[in-house]
């Protein structure tokens, strides 16, 4: 009979949570137990037909504990369970900020390790309907992830990566980083930084639209631009590059749009003001 991993999901109803609980549910090298608490996560729980397991079971004897809460209830949880864990267990984290907020409680007999999904690429190429739909990632689309050993014994990064494949699947690429360089990527990169231009955007959309160009015009123009900019930028068109022109607009724009100063944000003091803020 083959050994299975216990793993006990913390979470399992969440937004995230049950996108783990699916890609767990039944998978033939884990035992899993699911927690949750909230009444709706409790409704997405029964729709999937997971049972909720007892704490007091589960936590003490897991070799994996998965902490799919949300930033601002994580030190919480984490309070109340780490002390729980069994020695020689992994406490796994979806995003670093509660590592980086110093909310975790210091053991030195068990491991901390932390994975992070890339979600699907824009530059994804998926035949299939569900997968192209599939934006957010770990249903049917092909996605990247990171992961960082935060605290423990070097074997202890290939279990955590390997499960960190299961939960995110379909995972076409996994690079390992410090959970420092985790905390860069999210939020100072992928939040602070691109959801802040991502949302001017929308709201540079919006402006053409109130000027009374068509909102059809105005979306199908900008998707447009947006991708081909981007397979300029990020060298997907070999050779490729703006026009003489082009450069001229945007260096017009960044002029108007941004401050000078803007690249602190991916300081360590504004990285760790920026976790503070969303724990």
């Amino acid at each position: 009979m083959t050994h299975k991993t216990k793993v006990t999901l913390v979470g399992a109803g969440g937004k995230m949570g049950v996108r783990l609980s699916n890609n767990l549910n039944k998978h033939p090298d884990y035992e899993t137990s699911y927690l949750e608490v909230s009444a709706e996560g409790l409704e997405r729980m029964k729709a999937i037909g997971i049972q909720v397991s007892n704490p007091e079971d589960s936590i003490p004897n897991a070799d994996i504990v998965i902490y799919a809460v949300p930033d601002i209830a994580i030190g919480k949880v984490t309070a109340s369970y780490v002390p729980k864990m069994k020695a020689g267990s992994i406490g796994m984290f979806l995003d670093p900020a509660a590592p980086l907020a110093g909310h975790l409680a210091q053991r030195d007999d068990i491991s901390y390790f932390a994975s992070h999904p890339c979600h699907p690429s824009v530059f994804n190429w998926e035949p299939d309907q569900k997968a192209h739909y599939d934006y957010f990632g770990g249903i049917a689309a092909r996605q990247s992830i990171v992961c960082a050993l935060i605290h423990g014994p070097k074997e202890h990064y290939g279990v955590g990566e390997k499960i960190a494949k299961v939960i995110y699947g379909p995972v076409t690429k996994s690079i390992e980083v410090t959970i420092e360089q985790m905390g860069i990527l999210e939020p100072a990169l992928s939040e602070t930084f691109c959801g802040a231009l991502i949302t001017v955007l929308k709201e540079g959309a919006d402006a053409a639209i109130a000027k009374g160009v068509p909102k059809e015009a105005v979306f199908e123009f900008l998707m447009g631009h947006v991708n081909i900019e981007l397979a300029l930028l990020f060298e997907q068109l070999p050779g490729g590059k703006f026009s003489d022109a082009a450069i001229k607009a945007i260096a017009i724009g960044k002029e108007k749009i941004f401050k000078d100063n803007w690249r602190d944000i991916f300081e360590p003091e504004s990285v760790k003001e920026q976790i503070k803020a969303i724990t």
